[in-house]
């Protein structure tokens, strides 16, 4: 990474804090958790990293709830796997899939990693999260998750790191990458999103950098890249446009790559 990026060590925010010694939270089991952000951030020193680089790595963004929110995400059931096609986008939720069987999917897969040659493809779980105007749910931490990134807290937080009014949230969804997931070469710009920035949040613990599922970010002419590992309560934020892609997760990864993902607008 270029200097100058404000992180903590990886045993004050890398690691989930009791991914080996407690078992799951259950919504159904628990009560539903404020998700907070971090008071102790140094928005000064991120901005001026932001400024330079036009990405920063924001270490530690929430200071409650993210445990809960990984948690929420292991166990939901509504994710739905999306792969590109030659007609469109090919979504199968986990009913659908097991419908399909292992060997037709394999070989979806495989389709899509040969178009992946000469076009933009790519092949995930994804759930929608809810809108900000859409009131969450009891239990529903998506929809509380969308709630703080459009709240006038985050917004200022986020807005000021990048030198820009953040008007508002949009786009979001949870992905979660298994091994032959991937994500390849785009830059986000889309005509009339009118997005600043793109946004992940990790909510992913305990990740090998061999494992793959890496952030890259392409260097001019598609000549080198920049790597970034998934990491537990991190928020990597960088400016539209921007050439990136996420590297094909290997069958030896032990668990899956989760994320939150959306754009900042205008």
């Amino acid at each position: 990474m270029n200097a100058p990026h404000r992180t903590l060590s990886e045993e004050q925010v890398g690691r989930h804090p009791r991914a080996e010694t407690m078992p799951p939270v259950r919504q159904d089991d628990a009560a539903v958790p404020e998700l907070r952000i971090n008071a102790d951030l140094d928005t000064d020193a991120l901005a001026k990293s932001y400024a330079e680089n036009r990405k920063i790595r924001l270490a530690g963004l929430l200071a409650g709830g993210a445990v809960e929110l990984h948690d929420h995400l292991q166990q939901s059931d509504e994710w739905v796997h999306l792969v590109t096609g030659p007609e469109g986008v090919l979504e199968h939720d986990r009913c659908a899939r097991r419908q399909l069987g292992a060997a037709r999917s394999h070989k979806i897969g495989l389709e899509a990693q040969e178009r992946a040659r000469n076009a933009f493809q790519y092949r995930y779980e994804a759930i929608r999260v809810p809108d900000a105007y859409e009131s969450p749910q009891k239990g529903d931490l998506l929809g509380q998750f969308a709630s703080l990134m459009a709240s006038a807290a985050m917004k200022d937080l986020l807005g000021s790191i990048i030198g820009a009014q953040v008007g508002g949230f949009a786009d979001g969804q949870a992905t979660a990458y298994g091994p032959g997931d991937f994500l390849t070469l785009h830059d986000d710009a889309v005509e009339g999103k009118n997005r600043l920035a793109a946004f992940v949040y990790g909510l992913t613990p305990g990740w090998r950098i061999d494992w793959g599922g890496l952030l890259l970010f392409h260097g001019e002419r598609d000549r080198d890249a920049e790597a970034l590992a998934p990491r537990f309560n991190s928020l990597d934020l960088f400016a539209v446009p921007r050439a990136h892609s996420v590297s094909l997760v290997s069958r030896a990864a032990a668990h899956r790559r989760y994320a939150i993902t959306g754009w900042l607008t205008r």
